[in-house]
């Protein structure tokens, strides 16, 4: 008897693992096709792998690039990698601005989803395109006319000035689409759409792939700029077309573009202090890149390479915490405040899992990744110490970007704001600067302040959160 049982288990054992594989890849296709889901009821776990299965696979994408494009612009020199390093620490003015106007567009959509009305949340949606629009005349006339001026100001050498300050114009004069791509894949994603936002930014993306090695061979440096722009540009366009074929929940028609300003003021309130969010720990990225930029060129590199890797693994947990905004946002329409919670400390869980393997990864193959994307012994030097301290806090940075990401996605954006500018501007900066010159740690000082500064922003991130003042904001 035995005998005969043996096999029946282990038949038991294959038919289980054939039904739970089965079952994984219905709920993997699901999650990627742009069929309406409601996520105010059933169960939390599959509603967060729902969510987050198309927002990680859109964040990949977005690491992928980043590693790609540093890739091929390293082939180029060290001069052309700092061009890149220096642009992209200024250019987070304009990211800071789209996260800010996408997160409020994410928490306005998602919680007229929740109250299912669709038609208030599609007003909405247009209503944030319009001042991004107006934003971004702005922003791209001054970065292309003081393109040179910028990089002076970042403290690039006189070569890093000459070699990249047509990128920088480029770069700068093309931010619409980057502003663009932002804000319309919250507007998706607040509306339970993550499909669609995941698509956008793979054709974005790989497009800008493809083209970046072939219009770099015929125009150096330019050509990784001018990649972007169309590429991103290309996205921008399928975005469109599916915001007016009425694709899911949203819809955009021609008069909801009128000026409303009831749901301007809404989307102000909740952008201004969100763009401040990350306004914050973007400038505080310039100031960290122009204190590294004090020890030289390869200082520099080295620096941005290792910010490329540590955005490449950091990218696919945004995803995670993307879908902890869209199910706070919608529930809280729904009137459903716990089920909001659970969502936050379900998403937190799986990000921690992952967020333990990637410190793995970065500490004991730090050297393989950084001489995958560049060759100067120098730089990679830098690369891999800056590496090996930063990913020491990688839990931390999984658990409090999803606390982060559901206070805004329930509107209050102000309370990460403050955390911010405590933590950055009021710690990390001061300390970092410290650390780098009076004490004369060098770049090693700047690489210790990001991963205390980080860890102290989760601690008290979470303290905040239990308390659950963010349950009672209106919008």
């Amino acid at each position: 008897m035995s005998s005969d049982s043996s096999p029946n288990r282990a038949a038991v054992r294959v038919k289980s693992i054939n039904s739970l594989f089965r079952r994984l890849l219905a709920l993997f296709k699901q999650s990627l096709s742009a069929a309406q889901q409601d996520y105010t009821t059933g169960s939390i776990r599959r509603a967060v792998l729902l969510l987050s299965i198309p927002m990680i696979l859109e964040m990949c994408m977005e690491s992928v690039f980043a590693v790609v494009d540093i890739f091929f612009v390293g082939r180029i020199g060290k001069e052309a990698v700092a061009t890149v390093g220096l642009t992209e620490s200024v250019i987070t003015i304009v990211y800071s601005v789209a996260i800010g106007l996408s997160m409020a567009a994410t928490a306005m959509v998602a919680r007229r989803i929740g109250e299912k009305n669709p038609e208030e949340a599609s007003r909405s949606a247009a209503q944030s395109i319009n001042l991004a629009l107006a934003v971004t005349l702005v922003v791209s006339l001054a970065g292309a006319f003081w393109a040179p001026h910028i990089l002076r100001l970042m403290g690039a050498p006189a070569s890093v000035v000459v070699t990249g300050a047509s990128y920088t114009r480029i770069v700068f004069g093309g931010s619409l689409v980057i502003m663009l791509l932002f804000l319309i894949n919250g507007i998706f994603r607040g509306a339970g759409n993550a499909a669609i936002a995941m698509w956008a930014l793979w054709i974005a993306n790989g497009c800008n792939i493809i083209l970046c090695p072939v219009l770099i061979h015929f125009y150096g440096l330019n050509g990784a700029a001018i990649a972007t722009v169309i590429g991103r540009g290309i996205g921008v366009c399928y975005q469109l077309f599916h915001l007016f074929k009425g694709s899911g929940a949203i819809r955009l028609l021609l008069n909801y573009f009128l000026p409303d300003k009831a749901i301007i003021r809404s989307i102000l309130s909740i952008a201004w202090t969100g763009a401040m969010q990350f306004l914050i720990g973007g400038a505080s990225w310039i100031v960290m890149a122009r204190i590294v930029a004090g020890f030289g060129s390869e200082a520099i590199a080295g620096y941005q390479v290792a910010i490329r890797l540590l955005i490449f693994f950091l990218l696919p947990p945004w995803g995670m915490s993307n879908a902890a905004s869209t199910l706070v946002g919608q529930n809280l329409g729904a009137q459903k405040p716990e089920r909001a919670e659970q969502s936050v400390w379900a998403a937190a869980r799986y990000n921690t899992v992952f967020m333990i393997l990637v410190s793995l990864i970065l500490f004991f193959w730090a050297m393989p990744l950084v001489e995958f994307i560049n060759k100067d012994p120098g730089v990679e030097k830098i690369a891999v110490h800056a590496l090996h301290i930063v990913s020491l806090g990688y839990i931390f940075y999984g658990v409090g970007m999803v606390i982060a990401n559901a206070f805004n996605g329930a509107g209050d954006s102000r309370t990460p704001t403050l955390l911010n500018l405590f933590c950055y501007w009021g710690f990390q900066m001061p300390i970092a600067y410290l650390m780098a010159y009076t004490w004369k740690l060098g770049p090693t000082g700047v690489f210790l302040a990001i991963l205390m500064a980080e860890t102290l922003i989760t601690i008290i991130s979470y303290i905040i959160f239990r308390k659950g003042n963010w349950k009672k904001v209106k919008i």
